[in-house]
């Protein structure tokens, strides 16, 4: 039998972490609730981590920012941010800091409920099973780009020795970059192959997502075709 995906769910409103938490269960997700961010510093520390987080920004210490960067310090797992501010605004600064998606409230609990099924589906499904992470003497498809070394299957880019940290969403840009070299692709391309058919939100993600892989990865020869979106050049 396939274990269940575990979710953690921060929020500090009692009714809504309660409804959420009952729709994610009755989903067949295993779900751990957190009301601040006091109560989540030390789940970070402790061995056995979730497959996603569903974060709300506006926490009453720590805020989602801050726990985003926290959790991305340690993990690329998935992130969903929720939030009740300025959509626009913490949907960007989302994006930037590593969040894989955003939900805007009020929201239906079943929406919230769908975007996370579809992320986790990309993100840890193959042929609809749970697959377990390959061990690293397996990984045999490391690609040479410029300085650094690519792994498809072990989800891993380094820099000659030293490993570099991508979040799910970067690394997607980068495996469909290398499945698509010499290609010019435009925003929406990119936004179905990594986003999904049914994101739906600002173009402008693309653009941020870019925006950090070009910072982690200077020497990646990705170039901007100008008012149209992107291309890796052949290497």
């Amino acid at each position: 039998m396939q274990t269940p995906y575990l979710v953690y769910l921060v929020d500090d409103e009692t009714s809504l972490l309660e409804l959420l938490q009952s729709y994610l269960q009755n989903a067949g997700f295993q779900v751990r609730a957190f009301r601040s961010g006091a109560e989540v510093l030390p789940v970070l520390e402790e061995p056995e981590q979730p497959h996603i987080w569903i974060l709300d920004i506006m926490l009453p210490d720590i805020d989602g920012y801050e726990l985003l960067r926290l959790i991305r310090s340690k993990s690329d797992v998935p992130i969903v941010f929720i939030s009740a501010r300025d959509q626009d605004m913490d949907k960007i600064i989302g994006l930037e800091l590593g969040s894989d998606d955003y939900l805007a409230k009020p929201f239906l609990p079943r929406e919230l409920v769908i975007r996370v099924q579809k992320l986790l589906q990309r993100t840890y499904e193959k042929g609809g099973m749970l697959s377990p992470a390959p061990a690293p003497s397996s990984y045999q498809d490391w690609v040479t780009v410029g300085p650094y070394q690519i792994s498809e299957k072990g989800r891993q880019v380094k820099e000659g020795e030293q490993q570099i940290e991508l979040t799910t969403k970067e690394f997607e840009l980068i495996v469909y970059l290398l499945h698509n070299q010499g290609l010019a692709l435009n925003r929406e391309q990119i936004l179905t192959a990594i986003w999904g058919e049914d994101y739906i939100g600002s173009d402008r993600a693309v653009d941020d997502l870019v925006k950090r892989i070009r910072k982690k990865m200077p020497k990646f020869p990705l170039e901007t075709v100008y008012g149209f979106g992107y291309r890796m050049t052949r290497t």
